[in-house]
């Protein structure tokens, strides 16, 4: 917990179990929360989530000015005008080999930015946002990209996990969902925390003063980079113990606790 009266000048927020549930809008109360925290600090995105599949959350949570981080931090989105900021990509063979062997059957996939994914085969109905196109796996292999991604069908996100602990791809840092048979990989050195720290040095302020919020794999090192990070009550224990403090779960409105009780 950080000191009485302390308030965040920066909030970091993820999208999936953090502002909203599964394909439900934010809660009203999170709006409220999250539109009168954005009067007093600056609020900002940072999510696995593709710029194509981010702007229905940035709209419904009435973000309209300063930065997005998409896909893990591998592309920065400019919040006003919807343009991509800057991309991080990386040569996918070494990772797609890698992924190969490591999840057979797996449907593999790479971001197109600002149109959506190329795939390798078909994933399940409403995963993906964007323009979906199945292509040779000679053509995602040869295109770089800023992530990569695995659905390992009939699977569980325990089992995928610990084949993932084996993955070895030293030029990818590597995540995996905790709800579905999902793996994510950004070029190495990207992160949401990256990026984060990145915008926080743009508008001055220290990471002491930055508060961010989730619960997934993808969002521990934004949690242990911040001054004050915040589990989601349903996150895994690991997400937990990188957190400074856990809140109540996303379906019981957490994120609008946090921001009621610190702004």
């Amino acid at each position: 917990m950080r000191p009485p009266g302390w308030q965040p000048r920066l909030i970091a927020l993820d999208v999936d179990g953090t502002t909203i549930h599964q394909h439900a809008p934010p809660s009203d109360r999170v709006v409220a929360a999250v539109r009168a925290a954005a009067e007093r600090a600056v609020v900002m995105i940072c999510t696995g989530r593709t710029v194509i599949g981010v702007g229905a959350v940035l709209d419904e949570l009435g973000l309209a000015s300063g930065t997005t981080v998409c896909s893990n931090g591998a592309v920065v989105l400019d919040t006003a005008t919807r343009s991509v900021k800057a991309v991080r990509t990386f040569d996918p063979a070494k990772a797609f080999a890698a992924l190969r062997e490591t999840f057979p059957g797996a449907h593999l996939g790479s971001e197109h930015v600002g149109v959506g994914q190329r795939v390798t085969e078909p994933f399940p109905d409403g995963i993906l946002a964007g323009v979906v196109t199945v292509v040779p796996e000679e053509e995602l292999v040869a295109l770089p990209t800023p992530k990569i991604i695995a659905y390992w069908p009939g699977r569980t996100p325990a089992e995928t996990a610990q084949r993932a602990a084996e993955l070895d791809v030293p030029d990818a840092e590597l995540t995996v969902d905790h709800e579905l048979a999902w793996v994510t990989l950004v070029p190495a050195g990207v992160s949401k925390a990256s990026a984060l720290a990145d915008v926080a040095a743009e508008l001055g302020i220290a990471r002491e003063d930055v508060l961010a919020a989730g619960d997934g794999d993808n969002d521990r090192a934004m949690l242990r980079w911040a001054g004050h990070g915040v589990a989601m009550g349903q996150a895994p224990a690991e997400v937990k113990a990188d957190a400074d403090e856990v809140t109540a779960t996303v379906v019981d409105d957490g994120l609008a606790l946090v921001l009621e009780r610190y702004l």
